[in-house]
């Protein structure tokens, strides 16, 4: 169908896997008025070149759950749209040369299985059954994955635009987008055809996202690397054995060496991730070409060399083989390695779905969550690993992106370990009392770039990086970890948090207008109270403190890493008329964290306020002739303060409450002593133990809904669920006789041999001395006293299910002191 139509009720930019894929799902989700643009033909830009890999594989959950939905998809799809492809389901391989990789491949496995995977873990012997020319004389075993493959992506593109074409979508080749515009609540896309108006415009563009996301005024946190593979000639014995067998070999990859190694016909491709990797266009003297539709970077192989000897050593069949070809093509990384899907930050009824780094394995997973964003306005899956919505704008920085995704890259198989930092990137945004906290011992990690202390040091602590390449409790800050959290149970503590994201809103109808978007009550002036932010399913979006100071004057307070999300969940709910305002303050103040028996006394030395006021209450005082806001509230659960200061005098505020501490034990402590101590209480944390994975209810928080409020966003939903009886609940678990691992989020949970949940968080309670758990079981066996397993690692281990109460003070007796 030739020509630009004049109007579209989406447009998506982009014509490779990806946005093809966003097509044929919103066709089929029954919006068939949606057209998609490509300034080439389709597939000519990451797509053409790319190996066309299909894993299943991710330590993340939304992503295996987007990946194995890829591979469910491609399996019927030839058949769905009547087009012929190439598509190999040949299982892998995944090598393990340690233990903590096969604790890795552990957990894995657990995350399959509950997805319904038939992933396995095998041992050197059948890895050589699977795989004959194999050397495996230091490997410990591997990961199996029956699903794994390989797919033509020309052909998976063209599958998925018959499909969308099928059903009425439209599909413009050769017409580059050259602008866009907002007219009259809509958009305008310029393109070299012509202009088309739309609702939603989606960002498809793959490594050229950033360029069109200019055109929205939006800077995309993206790079482009170049990634190599080499094609290798056939290979007679590999010829014989698959005429034998009828079959391809696995896939393989060794991950500890970081390729992956794949029969190509009678031949092999070898793929690997260099450590010594390369940036494209990412300097003033590189620039993007105008085009590089189906064009390749020139052979860099010496960049390879140490990967093709460590493969012709692990399978010496290869070494027999000639090259064929050597593909070296750009693909785009974010600084984390994710993808971009969802709601473009700042810019209404823009969405994006680029920078996939595995596009065909993730693409039709993509598209799926894609179209739900749009059509639904939520997805069926918690996608937070993936939402825009997750880097502000200092990550956007170029040098930031490039530093970040050549680290990921080079890293691209490494283990995720909980107590590791990734060293690229670091001191974006600092505490204005940042060095003092470091001279006190402090080792950082960043949360939305703002660079927290997680434990301090002291002479003698083994503060290497290679420290914290492990799955145990024990470190070299377990230790100091646990005095951190006594001081806090017997004295005091005193934690910097920096960057806590903080809106104001305030004008009339504020407080009314807020009650219709939270489950529960907006506190009363003089108050602070949590409040919690459901969507149209009842499922959990958010928590927020608000600080209520006057009847329409408030500041809410949420998680560092929350910021652009909430800020926009709440902008883009306000009315157009609305005569209240929300600003971002965050950038304005910081906090610190005073907590213990002792913070009392503390403050008394350095203050004037009423302390003797009562929980949930904040007041304004002077510390050291500055202006300070107490806030009684405590998420490490013992009596204390948050102070919120301006940032230019939180550094006085700061030296002044130490200086009064030192008589009362006063101590430092850092984020993994916090998060020790909030597992005691049971407190959650966003996006670990509160996502859209679940409702209201199921995260055990009816106490904060107030069902006879006229309404509120969710309460059909909830309501429903309430009389329907909630299929599953929060608990809290102690661990029995545990190793020497905590349980990791998702782990699974077990109940007479079968898979019934998961965790959501875990570590080790300092105060108490036991394995902690939270998580989510069936309402049948969320009763205290319940015996179920919780499999950490691939070992079970008994646990117990708690009563509905903090473990530690469960009455609240010292937070209330």
């Amino acid at each position: 169908m030739a020509g630009l139509p004049s109007t579209a009720r989406v447009v998506i930019i982009g014509g490779g896997a990806v946005g093809t894929s966003s097509l044929y799902h919103l066709a089929k989700a029954g919006w068939t008025d949606c057209v998609l643009l490509e300034k080439n033909e389709l597939t000519s830009g990451s797509t053409w070149h790319a190996a066309g890999n299909v894993p299943t594989f991710s330590s993340s959950w939304s992503l295996m759950n987007m990946q194995r939905y890829s591979t469910e998809l491609y399996r019927g799809l030839a058949d769905a749209v009547d087009y012929p492809m190439n598509y190999h389901v040949t299982g892998s391989l995944r090598l393990a040369h340690t233990k903590e990789r096969m604790q890795e491949f552990q957990r894995a496995k657990g995350m399959g299985r509950y997805q319904g995977m038939d992933i396995d873990i095998v041992g050197v012997d059948e890895i050589k059954r699977r795989y004959p020319f194999i050397e495996t004389h230091d490997l410990k075993g591997a990961l199996y994955d029956p699903s794994d493959g390989d797919i033509d992506p020309a052909q998976l593109t063209q599958a998925l635009a018959k499909g969308a074409r099928d059903m009425g979508a439209r599909i413009i080749r050769f017409c580059p987008v050259t602008g866009v515009r907002r007219e009259n609540d809509e958009w305008v896309v310029e393109t070299a055809q012509g202009e088309i108006r739309c609702e939603i415009v989606v960002n498809a563009a793959g490594y050229r996202a950033a360029e069109v996301g200019r055109m929205f005024g939006r800077d995309v946190p993206m790079m482009v690397m170049s990634h190599q593979y080499i094609l290798f000639e056939e290979i007679p014995e590999l010829a014989a054995w698959s005429k034998e067998q009828g079959k391809k070999l696995p896939l393989l990859r060794d991950v500890d060496t970081s390729y992956y190694l794949r029969q190509e016909k009678n031949g092999m491709n070898l793929g690997p991730y260099e450590r010594n990797c390369r940036a494209h266009w990412a300097t003033h003297n590189d620039p993007m070409p105008e085009d590089f539709s189906f064009q390749l970077f020139p052979d860099d192989l010496d960049r390879l060399e140490h990967y093709l000897t460590d493969a012709v050593a692990r399978v010496p069949i290869l070494g027999t083989a000639g090259l064929s070809k050597v593909i070296n093509g750009p693909i785009p990384y974010t600084p984390d390695g994710n993808p971009l899907i969802g709601p473009m930050p700042g810019v209404p009824n823009a969405f994006e779905a680029c920078v996939f780094t595995f596009g065909i394995a993730q693409g039709g997973g993509a598209g799926k969550v894609l179209a739900e964003w749009v059509t639904e306005g939520q997805t069926e899956w918690d996608m937070w690993s993936c939402d825009p919505r997750r880097f502000t704008s200092f990550a956007s920085a170029p040098d930031y992106c490039v530093a970040k995704g050549m680290e990921i890259y080079g890293n691209e198989y490494a283990i995720q370990f909980p107590r590791h930092a990734w060293p690229e990137g670091r001191d974006r945004k600092l505490s204005p009392i940042h060095d003092r906290i470091k001279a006190l011992g402090g080792r950082f990690d960043a949360y939305n770039g703002w660079e927290r202390a997680t434990w301090y040091a002291q002479d003698g602590d083994d503060i290497s990086e290679e420290a914290t390449l492990t799955f145990r409790r024990e470190g070299p800050w377990q230790h100091r970890v646990r005095e951190e959290c006594l001081a806090v149970r017997d004295a005091a503590g005193i934690l910097d948090l920096p960057g806590f994201s903080r809106f104001n809103l305030e004008g009339p109808g504020a407080a009314e207008w807020l009650s219709l978007q939270v489950t529960g009550l907006v506190p009363k002036p003089g108050r602070i109270g949590l409040i919690y932010f459901a969507d149209d399913k009842g499922r959990i979006v958010t928590e927020m403190s608000v600080v209520r100071h006057d009847e329409n004057v408030m500041t809410l307070i949420t998680a560092a890493v929350a910021q652009w999300h909430d800020f926009e969940w709440l902008k883009s709910r306000m009315p157009k008329d609305a005569q209240f305002r929300l600003i971002d303050r965050t950038e304005e103040f910081s906090t610190q964290i005073l907590a213990g028996p002792n913070s009392r006394k503390i403050l008394a030395d350095v203050c004037e306020a009423d302390l003797t006021l009562p929980w949930l209450t904040h007041q304004e005082t002077k510390i050291a002739g500055r202006w300070a806001k107490l806030v009684r509230v405590s998420f490490a659960g013992e009596l204390g303060w948050e102070i919120h200061t301006r940032v230019d005098d939180t550094a006085a505020i700061f030296d002044a409450v130490c200086a009064a501490g030192q008589q009362h034990g006063l101590k430092p402590f850092g984020m993994y002593a916090l998060d020790s101590l909030r597992l005691e209480k049971g407190y959650r944390t966003w996006k670990g133990d509160l996502s859209t994975d679940y409702s209201i209810l199921q995260g055990g928080l009816e106490r904060f809904v107030k069902w006879d409020k006229p309404d509120f966003r969710g309460k059909a939903a909830l309501l429903n669920e309430k009389q329907q009886g909630v299929k599953k609940r929060f608990v809290t678990l102690v661990v029995q006789n545990p190793g020497d691992c905590d349980a990791p989020s998702v782990s699974t949970l077990w109940h007479d041999g079968q898979i019934v949940g998961e965790t959501t968080s875990g570590g080790w309670g300092h105060r108490i001395d036991k394995s902690i758990a939270l998580g989510m079981l069936p309402a049948d066996l969320a009763e205290p006293g319940t015996t179920i397993e919780v499999e950490i690692f691939g070992d079970r281990f008994q646990a117990i299910v708690q009563k509905d109460e903090p473990l530690w003070d469960p009455k609240n007796e010292r937070l209330r002191a």
